[in-house]
């Protein structure tokens, strides 16, 4: 047996073996997975399962040295970027394994990636070209640092996102690293190919416990140290004339985890909901919600990455623009998957991009209307003044109906009313509030009643409320009070269709609130 196979077939021994002993580890430290609304499993299971495959990736490793002294020295003399890859790549599953033990959250987790992918370009492991077989090469220079850390950051939580069904992380890695492993071994680099090899080895024993029913998880620590160690070799795999062939090919190989992450992007922005935040619009949810079991989703998932894979290792036979074509054509068995599984509508996301735009449109519009209302309070000196801001702060809000009683209920202040009588109005089409702004006006509190179009968005109507809201708890103070206080016959408006002074309306006296002098 060559020494490739001999760290494959120890790598799935030691996997066999160390795997049950991380479930007993999990199970004494309680560090288990528990069903939950995003979960699929039913049953509290043991996450650290990627301890067991680490483990029993080095472990072969030192085992093959006694293979001979030729594999002992291509081993021992493996190159500093394949060293520094391993090393950054236990750090990276050091910090899952801390998370999978105590959560510390996902920005921890991502500086924590960020630091260990530099330090992987500083010990060599760098996209120093961008290139593809007579068609061009483009020499990254100080552009390789953030071009490589954004590859090893985001194929990281890509393979981290998509462990969500028993034995779905586990399985497309193992593809992932087969297929690297090829091209490590056509590229002669003996040491990367070995190590590659070993983590097939490692998979492979241990998805005798993950697949469905799993009786472990790769946890966090598994997941992330896969993403990382595969796009790290990757790049060490990469020929400085052709890097984009081998890049392409684990594109390819991880196609299911980078897509299904760069939708959740998306979706999630249209959403606008925060990029770490939990959801079941992955792949995996979607193939479940079809009526699909978990040994009929996993599977198929696995067959789509094995042609897309066995399709992008034709491009090693191509040059040129027909690289390009290869690597569409490997496209199409993931892009038929997510399709299927309705993981990608474009007419969805169009209309959903445009509800998006839309919406922050309005919001844009509604911020810049208060900006230039606050500045009309703050030279508001008489109550008049500041009455006619607020009336126009409510026609520019989209208000229909305002009244303020200054001295809410006791009779402490004069009632303001005013009306936009340009629009026919039903209740259907508006929506009325009532509030207090407490402890205002020397004690007497300020009762506001608003009627609001709803012009299509209840958050809408929300967002404007907050900000004439702002508006008043911001400018109804001691200076109000004072106005107040100063005014002996103001003139308050019923129906004032433009904002400006006030025509015919009935007059009040100003009275003073009770306790007041």
């Amino acid at each position: 047996m060559s020494g490739f196979g001999v760290m494959f077939v120890a790598a799935a021994a030691m996997a066999l073996g160390t795997t049950p002993l991380a479930g007993r580890l999990a199970r004494l430290m309680r560090i288990i997975d528990r069903p939950g609304t995003r979960k699929v499993h039913s049953t509290a299971t043991p996450r650290i399962g990627g301890l067991a495959v680490v483990v029993a990736v080095l472990g072969s490793a030192w085992l093959s040295l006694f293979l001979g002294d030729s594999w002992r020295q291509e081993l021992l003399g493996m190159p500093k970027p394949l060293a520094g890859l391993l090393g950054c790549g236990l750090f990276v599953c050091l910090v899952g394994l801390v998370d999978d033990i105590f959560n510390i959250g996902p920005r921890t987790k991502l500086a924590a990636q960020i630091a260990a992918a530099t330090t992987a370009c500083a010990l060599g492991a760098r996209i120093e070209t961008v290139s593809a077989e007579g068609l061009f090469a483009w020499t990254a220079g100080w552009f390789a640092w953030p071009i490589t850390i954004l590859w090893m950051v985001a194929l990281t939580n890509a393979v981290n996102l998509i462990d969500g069904l028993d034995g779905l992380a586990a399985g497309i890695s193992a593809i992932a690293a087969a297929s690297l492993a090829i091209l490590a071994i056509l590229t002669g680099q003996v040491a990367l190919a070995a190590m590659l090899l070993a983590l097939v080895g490692a998979l492979a024993g241990f998805l005798l416990y993950n697949f469905n029913p799993a009786r472990i998880f790769l946890g966090d620590c598994g997941s992330t140290f896969l993403g990382f160690f595969l796009s790290g070799a990757a790049v060490l795999c990469a020929p400085p004339d052709n890097s984009l062939m081998v890049l392409g090919l684990a594109v390819l190989a991880l196609g299911i985890p980078v897509l299904d992450t760069v939708f959740s992007i998306v979706r999630r922005i249209l959403n606008r909901r925060s990029l770490f935040a939990p959801d079941r619009g992955h792949i995996h949810h979607r193939l479940m919600e079809m009526g699909l079991s978990q040994r009929q989703a996993v599977p198929a998932m696995y067959l789509a990455t094995l042609l897309a894979t066995t399709i992008g290792l034709c491009m090693w036979l191509v040059s040129g623009a027909a690289l390009a074509a290869v690597f569409l054509l490997g496209l199409a068995p993931l892009g038929i998957l997510f399709r299927l599984a309705g993981a990608m509508r474009l007419r969805e996301a169009i209309l959903a991009f445009r509800i998006h735009r839309a919406i922050l449109r309005d919001a844009r519009e509604q911020q810049q209307a208060f900006e230039e209302m606050e500045l009309r309070f703050r030279e508001a000196v008489t109550l008049e003044q500041w009455w006619r801001a607020v009336r126009r702060t409510a026609r520019e809000m989209r208000f229909a109906r305002l009244t303020i009683d200054l001295g809410a209920g006791i009779g402490g202040g004069p009632r303001l009313s005013w009306s936009c009588p340009r629009h026919s109005l039903t209740d259907d089409e508006t929506i009325h509030v009532a509030f207090l702004l407490p402890e205002r006006l020397g004690g007497l509190p300020i009762g506001v009643e608003a009627d609001v179009w709803v012009n299509g968005s209840l958050e809408s109507v929300g967002r404007r409320l907050a900000l004439f809201g702002r508006l008043l708890d911001e400018h109804a103070n001691g200076n109000l009070a004072a106005m107040l206080q100063a005014s002996t016959d103001y003139v308050s408006t019923a129906d004032d269709p433009g904002g400006g002074e006030p025509t015919k309306a009935p007059k009040f006296a100003v009275k003073p609130a009770a306790g007041r002098a």
